[in-house]
């Protein structure tokens, strides 16, 4: 199961984590995982591109880890449009293969 934790402070979003490989399939060779990966991935590169915000990345491939943390104190409403249409992305793939994914908030409670 791939499990994805949403942090917030204040309303904003500022961390995402993925972990853990999506299903039975041979790693790298999973539809959900890869949809979840690419989303994750999209979100760091669009907060780079388009926002202008350098998070903070930890991966991790044994453990499929894939974490990011904006800056302490960022603002920018752009880099908050591009995760809550990650997130969006992230609970589309969640309600579809619940088995899969799962989503909790930073206080533990499920989103999706």
């Amino acid at each position: 199961m791939t499990r994805i934790e949403i942090r917030r402070e204040g309303g904003r979003v500022t961390q995402l984590k993925a972990q853990g490989h999506a299903g039975r399939a041979k790693s790298g060779e999973n539809l959900v995982c890869a949809a979840v990966s690419s989303l994750m991935y999209t979100a760091v590169n669009a907060l780079e591109s388009v926002a202008g915000v350098v998070p903070m990345v930890r991966k991790d491939d044994e453990t499929a880890l894939l974490q990011f943390t904006l800056p302490d104190g960022c603002e920018s409403h752009d880099a908050q449009v591009i995760l809550s249409t990650i997130i969006q992305g992230l609970t589309d793939i969640s309600l579809e293969y619940p088995k899969l994914v799962k989503i909790t908030t930073q206080d533990g409670r499920t989103t999706a």
